[in-house]
C-alpha cells in the first residue's frame, strides 16, 4: 500500500492556480489549455519539443487541429521555441517562460499585441502555399519583437524573396539582415538599395534588347 502512494506522489505535476483560474481571461481556450498541460507533463518527463502528434496522441483533437493550436499560442506570445544545448548538440525547445510572465506580471498581462500581426502570418502562408510551423511563426515574432523590424520591411523581403523565387525563411532573413546592417528603416530606401542592387547586375551586353530587362519587376512592389 505504501508502494502505491508512493508512486501516486511521484506521479505529480505542479500546476499553476492562476494558470486554471485567469486562462480564459487571457484568451486560452480549452483545447489549448489542455496543449500547454501536455507540453508541461511532457517537459517533466525530458521531451523538451513534443510533436504535434504526440501532443495530440494525449488529446481528443487531431494531429491538424493540434498543429494549428500551437501556432496560435505562438501567434498570442504564450509559447516560444528557443534553442537548448545537449551535449554541444543544439535542439529546439518549448518554453512557457511567457505565459508564466503573462500570468504573473500585471504589466505584461495588459500588454496587447499589434493587430495587423495576425494578418502577418496570413500573409506568409498565403506566399508559402502552406501553413506556418512554429518555429517559423517565431522567427517571425523574433524580427518584429527581438530584431525590431517594422512590418512594412518584412512584407517587403518576402515580397523580393516571392519576385526572386526564393521563398524561404532563411533568404528573408538574410534580406532583413542585409537592410539593418546598411541602416535601412523604411521602404523607401528599402526600394532604393533594391534598384541599385538590380541595376548593377545587369548583364553588361545591351546591344540585345530582344526582352527588355524590366527592373520595375524587383522593386515597383516596394511601393504598394
Amino acid at each position: 500500500m505504501n508502494q502505491m502512494f508512493q508512486h501516486i506522489l511521484q506521479d505529480q505535476i505542479n500546476i499553476p492556480m492562476q494558470l486554471i483560474e485567469k486562462h480564459a481571461t487571457l484568451g486560452i481556450t480549452e483545447s489549448q489549455l489542455a496543449i500547454i498541460l501536455q507540453i508541461h507533463v511532457a517537459r517533466q518527463k525530458g521531451n523538451l519539443f513534443p510533436t504535434p502528434e504526440e501532443i495530440a496522441e494525449h488529446l481528443t483533437i487531431s494531429n491538424e487541429e493540434c498543429s494549428t493550436m500551437l501556432r496560435q499560442l505562438i501567434q498570442k506570445d504564450f509559447l516560444l521555441i528557443e534553442e537548448d544545448k545537449d551535449n554541444h548538440i543544439i535542439k529546439e525547445a518549448y518554453s512557457l517562460e511567457r505565459l508564466w510572465q503573462r500570468l504573473y506580471t500585471e504589466k505584461v498581462a495588459v500588454k496587447q499585441k499589434d493587430p495587423h500581426i495576425g494578418e502577418a502570418f496570413q500573409k506568409f502562408e498565403r506566399e508559402f502555399g502552406r501553413p506556418l510551423s512554429p518555429f517559423e511563426i517565431e522567427m517571425i515574432n523574433n524580427w518584429l519583437d527581438e530584431d525590431q523590424h517594422d512590418l512594412s520591411l518584412i512584407y517587403a523581403a518576402l515580397r523580393e524573396a516571392v519576385l526572386m523565387s526564393k521563398v524561404n525563411f532563411k533568404y528573408i532573413d538574410r534580406i532583413l539582415i542585409e537592410w539593418q546592417r546598411k541602416g535601412i528603416k523604411s521602404v523607401q530606401q528599402a526600394q532604393q538599395t533594391s534598384k541599385d542592387f538590380h541595376h548593377n547586375n545587369q548583364p553588361i551586353n545591351s546591344e540585345k534588347k530582344e526582352h527588355p530587362y524590366d527592373k520595375s519587376l524587383y522593386y515597383n512592389w516596394l511601393e504598394e
